[in-house]
């Protein structure tokens, strides 16, 4: 006998009743846990301010912070010790300063060149190239600074030694090049075409265009690129460190640019490591963290406010009614711009050596009285050359960091030396242990950082709109971006290590590097899912799926190549990092590799530093160890851009 089944109407209201609210607790849940994993950055960002704040403020109190800041004398290991950084401060802007009057030219006739001159076809070459110029490991340019360029300028100018401010703005400057082009480019290729279309339709040569049309309406953009370009600078480590001298003076006279200096960042990196943990030393380099933290932030938030401001511009977002007209605010921008270009100018007339200060001064008298005589295109003519020339410069310095690097790095390579421990303090023996500490550092870090980015983009772009909560998230990981890394090795130092009891091991330096990367994780995963058509979602959602059905099933599939890009960055950019491990996950040299997490780790890049400042007769090693980290970094930042060119040509197709 079959028994035929009753349809219970209450029951099945009840059941489905049942099934709307575990989906409703579900979503809130799943909603809830990505609010945090957005809300950390603000988290990290509020426990860094307070460790280093906690550490620093004894020396406040103890010294007085106008002391602090503008005492002449940094001797904290005298027989009565003095804490005044002014001197540090001095330095660390006059690095800054020679190295923006270094990049400055450069980076803006390379972008004008890339996003106006530049055929498709040397497009394609540019751009991996300041790409690849961005991704050498600080620490590269450090070692290639101290062995070739402090050389160099020793030779070139007959000194006692190179290590002076010269060549750390010098350094510094090849280091900002990628950060300003890249900017700089975006800015000027986003001036709308009309623009130049009606400029050319006037009868104006290109070059009148680009000056007096393009570069002044991307002029805010440039603006932001410089000082994105400047925070680069402020906040090295590793290669100041290796070229400027670090001795705790004013230069004398101040324009002196073959003087040593020390650096805020630069006295971090080379006092911490040796001074006792609770002492006033210690606190007072808490104390010179704080002051560095706060300046990096001002620089900034100042380009992330100036770029998120000519976003919103140009995607037509309605604004206020401005407190100035956009005319004056141009003409405002434009002679601020002009202000800085002088000032420039004048430090590197007063800097430099009297012939290239005289030859300066007759190209650019030549120039001025000679304009009237010349016409458009013979002006236009001696532009392009100098961009062009720009251009080959930039080009010319890649090549000579990777012959350099190459050439001498090859002969050290063999089997032995990537699969045996080093010997006699590095001289002789292998880099195997260090090898894998890099790649165990950087993979317990992307471990860590990719569910906490993805989360925080999630949470930012599918579960808010813009308010109150969401600029908090976004101003916490911009100020995380920001942040330098050698503050993150001091956090990691005075909060894993010594407050949780972690202790110097490879667990440190993984969380450590992992607090580093997550804006890059976070930012690459939000521009992919804003690439989304809202469309899918929409159509998701009608259908009867949930938002996270829609978010799980239609949206991130598709965003899978953006986040992988995202992550291969961030795990070049950690393989790469010194400064976040020195005082948290390294040792110079292991025979043997960690046993489990709580244990230090050797790593590419502090063994290379340690090589090639505390190691003499390891010329070879030097290089071998430097070519091998060059060529790890480098292929991780090719996988990424070889993915995102993939899935680009894809999606055209």
């Amino acid at each position: 006998m079959i028994v035929k089944p009753v349809f219970n109407p209450r029951s099945a209201l009840i059941t489905s009743a049942g099934h709307a609210r575990y989906s409703l607790l579900e979503e809130k849940s799943i909603k809830t846990v990505f609010f945090f994993t957005a809300f950390f950055a603000v988290i990290v960002v509020t426990f860094i301010l307070f460790f280093l704040l906690r550490n620093g403020l004894p020396i406040f109190s103890q010294v007085g912070i106008l002391q602090f800041l503008l005492g002449p004398d940094w001797a904290p290991t005298a027989a009565v010790p003095l804490y005044g950084i002014f001197p540090l401060i001095v330095g660390t802007l006059l690095v800054t300063l020679g190295a923006m009057v270094f990049a400055i030219p450069l980076s803006i006739g390379c972008a004008i060149y890339i996003s106006e001159l530049a055929s498709p076809r040397m497009k394609n070459i540019l751009k991996p190239a300041i790409e690849l110029l961005a991704g050498i490991p600080s620490v590269v340019y450090g070692f290639f600074g101290l062995i070739v360029l402090t050389n160099f300028i020793r030779v070139s100018f007959n000194l006692a030694t190179g290590e002076t401010w010269f060549a750390a703005s010098v350094l510094l400057g090849i280091m900002a090049l990628p950060t300003i082009i890249s900017v700089s480019e975006d800015a000027i290729s986003s001036v709308p075409n009309e623009f130049k279309e009606g400029s050319l339709a006037i009868g104006a040569t290109r070059w009148q265009t680009i000056s007096r049309v393009l570069v002044p309406a991307a002029l805010s953009g440039i603006a932001a690129a410089i000082i994105l370009g400047i925070g680069r600078v402020v906040g090295e480590t590793m290669a100041v460190l290796m070229v400027a001298g670090n001795a705790a003076i004013i230069p004398d006279p101040i324009w002196n640019i073959f003087s040593p200096l020390r650096t805020l960042t630069g006295t971090l990196g080379i006092e911490m490591g040796e001074v006792s943990v609770g002492s006033d030393h210690y606190s007072a380099l808490f104390g010179v963290a704080v002051v560095l933290l706060i300046i990096t932030l001002i620089i900034n938030i100042s380009a992330v406010t100036i770029l998120r401001y000519l976003k919103e511009g140009m995607i037509g977002r309605p604004a206020r009614k401005p407190y100035i007209s956009s005319r004056t605010r141009e003409a405002l921008i434009r002679s601020a711009g002009m202000l800085g270009l002088a000032l420039l100018l004048v430090f590197f007339l007063a800097a430099a050596p009297w012939w290239l200060a005289a030859l300066v001064l007759l190209a650019g008298g030549t120039w001025y009285f000679g304009r009237a005589h010349l016409s458009e295109n013979q002006v236009q003519t001696i532009a392009f050359g100098f961009i062009l020339g720009a251009t080959l410069v930039v080009l010319a310095i890649l090549i000579i960091i990777l012959q350099d690097i190459i050439i001498h790095g090859l002969p050290a390579l063999s089997w032995d030396f990537l699969t045996k421990p080093p010997l006699d303090s590095g001289r002789a023996g292998g880099i195997f242990p260090a090898i894998v500490g890099t790649l165990y550092l950087v993979l317990g870090a992307i471990a860590i950082a990719l569910p906490l980015g993805v989360g925080a983009a999630i949470y930012l772009v599918e579960y808010t709109r813009e308010g109150r909560i969401t600029r908090l998230i976004r101003t916490g990981v911009d100020l995380l971006n920001g942040t330098p890394s050698i503050v993150f090795g001091l956090f990691g130092f005075a909060f894993l290590v010594l407050y949780i009891g972690i202790g110097v091991s490879m667990l440190a330096g993984q969380i450590t590097l992992a607090l580093m990367v997550l804006p890059t994780v976070i930012r690459t995963t939000e521009e992919s899912l804003k690439n989304i058509p809202q469309s899918l979602r929409e159509g998701s959602l009608a259908l009867g799926a949930t938002r996270w059905q829609t978010i799980s099933r239609v949206v991130l599939p598709p965003t899978v190549p953006g986040i992988v890009t995202g992550a291969i960055l961030s795990i070049g950019r950690a393989a790469g990092e010194t400064a976040p491990i020195m005082f948290t996950a390294v040792v110079f040299s292991s025979r043997f590799l960690p046993d489990s997490v709580f244990q230090p780790v050797m790593a590419l890049p502090y063994h290379l530093f340690i090589l090639a400042t505390n190691v003499p007769g390891s010329s070879t090693n030097k290089y071998g160890t430097a070519l091998v980290l060059l060529l790890l970094v480098v292929g991780f930042y090719s996988v990424a851009i070889f993915v995102r060119t993939h899935f680009q040509n894809k999606m055209r197709g």
